[in-house]
């Protein structure tokens, strides 16, 4: 099957070719910063995850929503999703690799992450968090590969696959809970310290990647002839719907206990998120664009005239992934460093080649699926050379 990637009209072999060029200047960036160090970054001593780390806190939930579409297709034998979820599969592949790459790019000594490997620790969550993530890994790569070969041969997929689908679906939680674990259990970081943590990583994950899968969906339908119907558009907005909703909850419920407890320590990381710290103001028209956005999608989707409208899906599911990559993707991370556990307010600003890096992990991830997609689709039929 890997032969039909290098089958393609000028737009696709264009469209490869300028990701190649942004993946050449993150690589550029890449090289300057291992020869250099991470002092290139905006990180510091108090602020030592930044901008790579968040984004791969708000990958790892993009790479678990893909679980919205297999878990109504195998486990309740919803067919509407069947034409949509390889592309889910194939959506946590490319999120699962972004994952990595934002971890191996965060090491100051990418040789650092054999250490995990060659001494495990089980105590560790890193470790664990290495095993979801390289375990989530194989179990799509393996089950896209048997379901879409059996497809492309006209059979039904083997037996044996079965099991490993099922064993897919709590995986794909545990990829994000593991994620959250990773800083509620760090006791000197308020911030991250709350037991709803998880829940909250759950909810926000499967709000903003199902929102991407629907944009992406639409945009292969423009561009192709693959169709899935508007069925089971339709159902992954109400799942958008009732996931943005339990985020915005869960968020309102971490602002009340925080706020109302009045502990110092609690308020002042919600007081540099929403009104700024001792002159530190950088997130602050960031967050509220987040909330704007989220009130916005909110409003869109609750309604059931303007959900199932596809310019206005368009507009609530592009206000929801954005508003969830502000919280996580800029704020999550940063607000658990600032203020320190010693009161100190460090100023943290991702350096243009932390940008440019970041941008070119993201090129790669929309290289492989640009390139899984076509495959897919021509496995189909659905697209013209």
């Amino acid at each position: 099957m890997l032969e039909k990637a290098l089958i393609g009209n000028r737009t696709y072999w264009g469209w490869l070719a300028f990701l190649a060029g942004i993946i050449a200047v993150g690589a550029f960036f890449y090289v300057r910063q291992f020869s250099v160090g991470l002092g290139i970054t905006g990180l510091s001593r108090d602020v030592t995850w930044g901008f790579y780390i968040a984004q791969f806190t708000f990958l790892v939930g993009v790479a678990a929503s893909a679980v919205m579409v297999v878990l109504p297709y195998y486990l309740h034998n919803y067919k509407a999703f069947g034409k949509m979820t390889i592309l889910g599969e194939f959506l946590a592949i490319a999120a699962v690799i972004m994952c990595m790459l934002f971890i191996f790019v965060d090491m100051g000594q990418p040789t650092r992450v054999l250490n995990v490997i060659l001494h495990p620790t089980p105590k560790s969550l890193m470790f664990w968090d290495m095993i979801s993530l390289s375990g989530y890994l194989v179990l799509n790569v393996l089950i896209s590969h048997v379901t879409l070969d059996a497809e492309r041969k006209g059979i039904a997929p083997p037996k044996w696959i079965q099991p490993i689908i099922i064993l897919s679906i709590p995986w794909a939680i545990s990829i994000h809970t593991v994620t959250a674990f990773l800083y509620s259990g760090l006791a000197a970081r308020p911030f991250w310290m709350t037991a709803v943590l998880a829940p909250r990583f759950l909810a926000s994950a499967f709000a903003a990647g199902p929102a991407l899968l629907i944009l992406m969906t639409l945009l292969i339908r423009r561009l192709t002839r693959f169709d899935p119907g508007k069925e089971p558009l339709e159902r992954l907005a109400v799942i958008v719907t009732y996931a943005m909703t339990i985020n915005v909850f869960l968020i309102l419920m971490e602002l009340f206990t925080g706020l109302y407890s009045a502990i110092p320590e609690h308020v002042a990381h919600f007081q540099f998120l929403y009104l700024g710290l001792a002159g530190n103001t950088a997130l602050v028209p960031w967050m509220w664009t987040s909330v704007a956005l989220a009130v916005v999608a909110l409003v869109l989707l609750l309604n059931p005239r303007t959900r199932v409208k596809e310019p206005t899906m368009i507009m609530a599911c592009v206000a929801v992934f954005v508003s969830i990559w502000i919280d996580k993707g800029l704020g999550m991370v940063v607000t658990g460093f600032v203020p320190s556990p010693l009161g100190h307010v460090t100023p943290y600003w991702p350096t243009f080649p932390e940008v440019a890096i970041s941008v070119g992990i993201y090129a790669i991830g929309a290289l492989v699926i640009t390139v899984f997609y076509h495959i897919a689709l021509s496995v189909r039929g659905e697209i013209a050379h």
